[in-house]
């Protein structure tokens, strides 16, 4: 979606003019490839879940009971195909809205032979609401979200008290909410939302941000962008309470 379009759309929402609820994503167009339709029809019915307004049992998903791991917005879904293959005693549950994503994801989990990840289609804020059930993650992952870099659209950006809120809850006592984002604005706006959110603690020592876990891989795009200077900045939060 261009500026112009996002600018149109903010100012029929303030003007009341469109009433279906603010999603916390823009959803692009976008073909699918041969082989992501391919890798969908074929594994969807193994790895992938059907939003439905019921809470999900977990365990009965994998086919096993581990702790999990749930990542918001994948985009292609190569790192987290490659976190689930190197922290095989987890279960991952990755959220997209793009299907070709979804496809591409699957297509990749299938090449490596990962077995312990699970995907939605549908909106994260929803999935978490009606699905997921309380104190059942042990890890929730936020990286790289839509920065929404403009002031007058900083509202729309994911990271809120209210959604944080909603995150504590799914997280088990001792879960983490890891955060990562290239745009210091952003990261400085999830440190302050995060830094009053209430049964929250900041694994930082210097109460800012933490050196990129191992855990977390080095994307193509940080990697240039390391090498063009550019910053990344990791935050992780444990639940207390």
């Amino acid at each position: 979606m261009s500026d112009a379009s996002k600018d149109r759309l903010e100012k029929a929402i303030e003007e009341g003019k469109r009433i279906r609820t603010v999603k916390s994503f823009v959803l692009r167009e976008g073909r699918l490839t041969k082989g992501q339709e391919a890798a969908l029809n074929q594994h969807w019915p193994e790895k992938g879940i059907d939003y439905k307004n019921e809470q999900l049992d977990l365990a009965a998903a994998f086919n096993r009971d581990a702790p999990v791991v749930l990542e918001i917005g994948f985009g292609m879904g190569a790192s987290l195909v490659e976190m689930a293959k190197n922290e095989a005693d987890k279960n991952f549950i990755g959220i997209e809205v793009h299907k070709p994503g979804v496809g591409a994801c699957l297509k990749t989990a299938e090449e490596e032979g990962v077995d312990n990840i699970r995907l939605f289609e549908h909106d994260a804020v929803e999935v978490l609401k009606n699905m997921i059930p309380d104190g059942s993650l042990a890890r929730i992952q936020l990286f790289f979200p839509d920065p929404w870099h403009k002031k007058r659209h900083h509202k729309r950006r994911i990271v809120q008290p209210e959604f944080v809120e909603q995150l504590r809850q799914k997280l088990a006592i001792g879960g983490v909410f890891h955060m990562a984002t290239d745009w210091e604005n952003y990261a400085e706006h999830m440190l302050e939302v995060m830094s009053v959110a209430p049964g929250y603690k900041n694994q930082s020592e210097q109460q800012n941000y933490v050196p990129r876990p191992d855990n977390r891989p080095l994307t193509k795009f940080e990697q240039r962008g390391h090498r063009l200077g550019h910053g990344v900045w990791d935050l992780m939060f444990e639940r207390v309470s």
